[in-house]
């Protein structure tokens, strides 16, 4: 059993007005998970849960990222978008048997990118990488790419190659934790100097070996991307915390903002990560206009 907080105190540090959030799940009704991927969130959290989220942090713009549970199916991800396209975009789940016409409806939707999970439960891995690269490309979406990054030195070559933007999530997952200054932080480096790549910061939870309340490996690493990039840095909410199964695993969200928002250099990279940054990724309409 499981009890999720969707309000509490105000974080101490103020969202700008636009700020998007980039990576979050919603578990409509009638939704059902699919084999190969894991079971539904217990509750099934779903847009009203996540409404208060944002009105808790001050969100004003978000990314739906399609769930693992619903596989390549992206029925879920379209009802989502359809109650909340004015504010949202989508990524979904596509592979090699995605057909031309699920991919147009998919564009009317709001769909602007796909996801890669190359772990457990992951609908699509890299063994696919290539071949959805070359249809999202040729789509004008970006891809959210997810590994061990402890392995980034089996993919690098393959990522250096990617025609489409794209975005490594969580922190970059180095499940077997790494050095601020190794040599996989540096092929990371590499690959957002190349200019495709984006780098972001959610759900620093999944890889951390010190754990809350500050996550301080992960913080190293992170703090170097965003002082090496702050024009390549995206930050997501990572609701509903799919990970925690008991309650005393569940993140408090502005707790989390404000350590997380914390390990920027400065205001502007940080306003970066928040607007610039992500209108860019995800194709909003920038604020500025």
């Amino acid at each position: 059993m499981i009890e999720r907080s969707f309000s509490g105190r105000d974080p101490e540090i103020k969202l700008p007005a636009g700020a998007i959030d980039t990576h979050l799940h919603v578990y409509l009704s009638g939704f059902p998970a699919l084999p190969g991927g894991p079971g539904l969130p217990e509750g099934q959290p779903g847009l009203s849960e996540y409404r208060q989220v944002m009105g808790w942090l001050g969100i004003d713009r978000f990314v739906i990222t399609q769930g693992n549970a619903h596989q390549t199916n992206n029925a879920n991800l379209l009802a989502a978008l359809k109650e909340t396209r004015d504010v949202a975009r989508g990524v979904a789940a596509i592979d090699g048997e995605t057909s031309d016409a699920e991919l147009e409806i998919l564009k009317d939707g709001g769909v602007v990118g796909t996801r890669i999970v190359d772990l457990p439960g992951g609908a699509v891995g890299l063994s696919q990488l290539e071949e959805v690269d070359a249809r999202a490309f040729a789509a004008g979406w970006m891809i959210a790419i997810q590994f061990d990054g402890s392995d980034i030195s089996d993919h690098v070559d393959r990522l250096s190659k990617l025609r489409s933007r794209w975005v490594l999530d969580h922190h970059g997952k180095f499940l077997r934790g790494v050095a601020p200054d190794g040599h996989e932080v540096a092929m990371l480096k590499r690959l957002v100097d190349g200019g495709r790549c984006w780098f972001k910061f959610a759900g620093c939870y999944e890889s951390s070996f010190e754990g809350g309340p500050d996550y301080s490996d992960v913080a190293e690493v992170s703090k170097v991307m965003a002082t090496h990039a702050p024009e390549r840095i995206v930050w997501g909410t990572n609701f509903p915390h799919n990970t925690a199964t008991r309650t005393t695993d569940y993140p408090n969200d502005a707790a989390l903002l404000d350590t997380v928002l914390n390990w920027f250099p400065d205001d502007r990279a940080r306003h970066l990560a928040l607007i610039e940054n992500a209108e860019k990724l995800y194709g909003f309409q920038s604020v500025a206009k």
